[in-house]
């Protein structure tokens, strides 16, 4: 784990490879791997000269800019407050890669640390030439913060959220069936089998989420299960 004191190393690491605004070779071969083109030119001005909205990986790529120099005031001129509070917050040191946008969505993740959860770095979300939201992977201490955060993720919908704090498998288990606002409890957390479980009983049964990582690292929900009574 590498937590946030070291963001200056990935600055010099990177070098200019993230200081200008084109994608690095080796994110473009990734983007295009995973079958994510990168991020395109800004349109046109329209017929009234009225300015283009920027592309938006453009616009992603200037607010990561802005946090790597540590600069708020620029941040703000490209994201919400919510957005740059939410990105200046991160507690380890920054993706190492952009991966491009599928859509709206850009992405920067990690090639060679290991954080928390499926989401791996940073997702931003453009909208209207803005960065309207920040997802970051999240360093809790405790796994029933883990645990209570992609549950609150899972009521409202919202599967980014609960990628933060658990794996891709464990958020796909869980989002396949939509909150439905009954008699769910959260009974704590306990070990059992040799492992950590955080729990929340429902009329009829219990689910389960299996922890992993520790208070340093951070804990994420590893898989989610059900019991019957």
């Amino acid at each position: 784990m590498a937590m946030r004191g070291s963001k200056t190393a990935v600055i010099v690491a990177m070098g200019a490879a993230l200081a200008l605004p084109a994608i690095p070779a080796q994110a473009g071969t990734a983007a295009r791997a995973a079958g994510t083109a990168p991020a395109t030119a800004a349109r046109p001005a329209g017929a009234h000269g009225a300015a283009a909205v920027p592309a938006p990986g453009k616009v992603a790529q200037k607010l990561f800019r802005a946090w790597l120099r540590g600069d708020r005031a620029a941040a703000g001129r490209v994201a919400a407050p919510a957005a740059v509070k939410t990105l200046f917050a991160y507690a380890y040191r920054a993706p190492d890669e952009f991966r491009g946008c599928t859509g709206n969505a850009c992405r920067f993740v990690h090639t060679s640390v290991r954080v928390p959860g499926g989401l791996n770095g940073v997702l931003m979300v453009v909208s209207g030439g803005t960065v309207a939201k920040v997802y970051t992977s999240r360093h809790l201490t405790s796994p029933g913060r883990a645990a209570q955060h992609l549950f609150r993720a899972w009521t409202k919908g919202d599967r980014n959220s609960g990628l933060e704090v658990a794996t891709t498998g464990a958020v796909r288990t869980l989002f396949r069936a939509r909150f439905g606002g009954v008699g769910y409890t959260y009974q704590g957390c306990f070990r059992a089998g040799g492992g950590l479980r955080c729990a929340y009983s429902y009329e009829g049964g219990a689910m389960l989420m299996h922890m992993g990582g520790g208070k340093a690292r951070g804990y994420e929900v590893r898989s989610v299960g059900y019991i019957a009574d």
